[in-house]
């Protein structure tokens, strides 16, 4: 079986200013990111890119915060077939050891 590619998450520009905000007034990265589901290093890149002033470049297509959210659901969806598909194997392998 070949496993689906998970989606690129989509963020509205209004969530990485806020986002980058917390981390700015002296939360970790690490606690903001684990808080809000997202990966630590892309949250690392838009504190980087806010520094240099370019955490939402002129061509950066709008995001509304429903493709944010659809993004994030198709993204849990792919990641939760995943996870059924290892627990259907491991309950096939441990039904064959039972009998």
């Amino acid at each position: 079986m070949k496993l689906k590619k998970i989606p690129k998450q989509e963020y509205t520009a209004e969530f990485k200013k806020l986002t980058v905000k917390r981390v700015q007034a002296g939360q970790s990265i690490g606690a903001v990111a684990g808080e809000l589901g997202l990966i630590e290093q892309t949250l690392r890149n838009w504190v980087k890119a806010a520094v240099a002033g370019k955490l939402n470049s002129p061509g950066a297509k709008v995001v509304t915060p429903e493709q944010m959210e659809l993004s994030r659901v198709r993204a849990e969806n792919i990641r939760l077939k995943r996870e059924n598909e290892i627990l259907k194997k491991a309950t096939a392998y441990f039904a064959r050891d039972v009998l």
